[in-house]
């Protein structure tokens, strides 16, 4: 079998964005600076990074026969991704509440994941095909963990590279690392995972020690403005960040970086040149305000690379 482009597994949600200079104490009302609507969800967003960075995208997941599951039909469409997607009267899409400090870009988020709550690993069954067929399978933990192992059982029998983003943090059993060539956590779900401190690149290679001994393949340590760290039983690299520009919103950084590094590693790149362009998406992604909108183009990530 051909393998072609991503397969991703995970959630769609609107993200109603709120930003703020500080966050209501509980029973305090304050005004806000601004709001924003539009399509989130790490594995949607996912996604998006990964067809904007020209890779051919499927998308697997659940969502509600509502208005915001319409959008989320229409965001794929736009995007052009291929939704392998279930619908559903029983439960809405889900919907998240993101602040946004108003200067520094930091963020805190409640997720409903909706009827993605509801994916199991039949409806994972049911889109097979699109994950075997796939160059590299993305999934991450907005969905029940039973769906996300099932994808990468299905994914690792048929050879497809599979990239585990464990976020956010959750129990799960240990032996689901033993599918995962790359594990792509960020600062404070590699201490969740390992309980090892990761407060600069020593402690981060010792969460990637601990890691790959729990059997993942790599461990790449995303960490926010430092960049990231590409842990291998063979090689450990530090991989830069990339400025291209004020930050004004973290949110969706993270999903940048993994959907960039999918759409690299689908494309034949060296896992490491992957890594660095993941970290390249990023850092344009922050230079923006909201989520999936902010995810950039491969021709200005490889702009920012060259340059």
């Amino acid at each position: 079998m051909s393998k072609t482009g991503v397969a991703v597994l995970g959630i769609f949600v609107v993200d109603l964005a709120f930003r703020a200079g500080n966050m209501p104490a509980i029973g305090e009302t304050i005004a806000g600076s601004g709001f924003a609507m539009g399509p989130g969800g790490k594995g949607s967003n996912q996604a998006v990074a990964a067809a904007r960075a020209g890779a051919d995208v499927t998308f697997i997941s659940r969502i509600g026969r509502d208005a915001f599951g319409d959008l989320a039909i229409k965001t794929w469409e736009t995007e052009g991704i291929k939704p392998r997607v279930a619908r559903t009267a029983d439960a809405p899409t889900g919907a998240a509440f993101i602040y946004v400090h108003e200067t520094r870009g930091d963020n805190a988020i409640i997720v409903v994941s909706g009827a993605a709550d509801g994916l199991s690993p039949d409806d994972v069954d049911a889109a097979a095909e699109a994950i075997r067929s796939s160059r590299v399978f993305v999934t991450q933990l907005e969905q029940p963990v039973a769906a996300a192992q099932r994808g990468l059982e299905i994914a690792r029998a048929a050879g497809s590279l599979t990239v585990f983003n464990p976020a956010p943090a959750a129990t799960f059993d240990d032996g689901l690392f033993a599918l995962c060539d790359y594990v792509v956590p960020n600062e404070t779900e590699a201490e969740a995972l390992t309980g090892i401190a990761v407060g600069d690149l020593a402690g981060a290679r010792r969460a990637g020690d601990a890691l790959l001994a729990k059997g993942a393949g790599t461990a790449l340590i995303t960490l926010g403005e430092r960049g990231a760290l590409f842990h291998a039983p063979n090689r450990s690299l530090h991989v830069p960040p990339f400025a291209a520009g004020n930050v004004v919103e973290t949110a969706g950084a993270g999903d940048a970086f993994v959907g960039g590094f999918a759409a690299a590693l689908a494309g034949g790149a060296d896992p490491l040149e992957a890594a660095r362009f993941g970290s390249a998406t990023a850092g344009i992604s922050v230079t923006r305000a909201g989520t999936a909108p902010a995810m950039p183009r491969r021709a200005e990530i490889e702009t920012l690379l060259m340059g």
